[in-house]
């Protein structure tokens, strides 16, 4: 049994979209859908051409990367969603290892390790990334920081549908919010020690270029979560 999983790539005026989609279509697992979300692009649209008919495109108004995913995830046909940012890559086993996680752990949702790259798709050694020996931890590590890297993740579609979209007012801590969120709920993200992600580093992303903006995010999303993040892990894991 082999059930479909959406890849959803939201875009915005990103040059590297075309390695992020043929990554995608190179995934071992056969039963896919790749949808490219055009969050009002301006520009490196012609690199979408030779994809289209690997693709579903939806283009929209610029909201922002959570309008992005929700517009994704609505038009999902898939029972499970990955998110692949235009700028990282997905290894070609990535859905493959993680679908059948997934299933043989009978789990919602789960995220892996991963891997930094340059803008010239070459491996950066020097990052560090957090691992987790087991899924407690996970909540422990979002008492101090955003332990999930967004493109490492699949989740179920009925998630979404049960507790909620992205939150489309956090332009750049929307996952955050999402993964606290869900923690709170009761909705366990299990953890992959695979490296399945690419993760890029360059100067044009969001992460580079609107620091202070996430801090100010970063504050608003631990202010109103982590006193609840506190009381369930003295609840149910203490």
């Amino acid at each position: 049994m082999n059930p479909k999983v959406s890849i959803i790539i939201p875009f915005y005026n990103c040059p590297y979209v075309d390695q992020a989609i043929e990554s995608a279509i190179n995934q071992t697992y056969p039963n896919i859908e790749i949808i490219v979300v055009d969050d009002g692009s301006t520009e490196f649209k012609e690199k979408l051409a030779p994809f289209q008919e690997n693709i579903v495109y939806i283009r929209k108004e610029n909201g922002g990367t959570a309008t992005a995913l929700n517009e994704g995830i609505r038009s999902a046909t898939g029972e499970y969603i990955a998110w692949l940012s235009a700028d990282d890559y997905f290894l070609p086993n990535k859905v493959a290892k993680q679908i059948s996680f997934m299933m043989r752990e009978n789990v919602e949702a789960s995220f892996t390790n991963y891997n930094y790259m340059d803008e010239t798709s070459q491996p950066i050694d020097h990052w560090t990334r957090p691992v987790f020996s087991n899924n407690d931890d996970v909540y422990r590590a979002f008492l101090n920081y955003n332990a999930i890297n967004g493109c490492t993740v699949i989740i179920k579609k009925e998630v979404f549908e049960q507790a909620g979209y992205f939150n489309p007012n956090l332009r750049y801590t929307q996952d955050y919010e999402m993964w606290v969120r869900l923690l709170i709920e009761g909705y366990k993200i299990y953890y992959l020690d695979e490296e399945l992600t690419k993760f890029r580093i360059h100067k044009e992303s969001g992460t580079y270029k609107h620091q202070q903006a996430m801090q100010q995010e970063i504050s608003i999303v631990e202010n109103e979560y982590k006193p609840l993040l506190k009381e369930y892990i003295a609840r149910n894991l203490e």
